[in-house]
């Protein structure tokens, strides 16, 4: 990690002259200049001293926290395949945000495990083929081109009963697949 270059960063991102943060934090502005081009080094003391005056911790300072990945190639997706169901994960790790993408795709005969009543919501798009959603005691026709969207109180599953593969996208907030 450059330190002089993330403390450099932090100043300009405030709009502070290397003065301006040298007078906060009680230094000279040499020292905040030999610091910036890591011609020197700040006891831990002075650095806490410095990075309060830039509003922020030791622990979000040297956090290496990168840029959040925002578009998913094919390799990173994870896929599962099981009793003639393939589930493609769209977002790797989604489980830890608040909603979780799949492409499922169901063989002729076969239908998603039940899923238990839960909090949340749920919404698909079918891509191809046709089946049969059921949410508690009813039962509705998917066809392609079609989306559903419920509050998941109740069990619900889906099956294709169709001669065709059944491809839709299903998203579930919370994370549940």
């Amino acid at each position: 990690m450059d330190i002089g270059a993330k403390i450099k960063s932090l100043r300009l991102k405030f709009g502070l002259t290397q003065e301006e943060l040298a007078d906060r934090a009680e230094l000279s502005k040499g020292f905040i200049s030999q610091l910036e081009r890591n011609l020197t080094s700040p006891s831990i003391i002075t650095l806490i001293d410095i990075l309060e005056c830039l509003g922020t911790t030791p622990g979000e300072f040297f956090s290496e926290k990168g840029e959040e990945k925002v578009v998913f190639a094919s390799e990173d997706m994870f896929e599962k395949e099981h009793d003639g169901q393939q589930i493609v994960w769209l977002v790797p790790n989604a489980q830890k945000n608040m909603l979780e993408p799949i492409l499922l795709t169901l063989q002729p005969g076969c239908s998603t495990d039940v899923e238990d009543p839960h909090e949340g919501e749920e919404f698909g798009y079918v891509l191809s083929g046709t089946g049969t959603l059921y949410l508690g005691n009813k039962k509705m026709r998917l066809r392609k081109n079609a989306s559903f969207y419920y509050r998941a109180g109740e069990p619900h599953y889906i099956v294709n009963q169709g001669k065709k593969e059944l491809k839709l996208i299903w998203v579930s907030s919370p994370p549940s697949f």
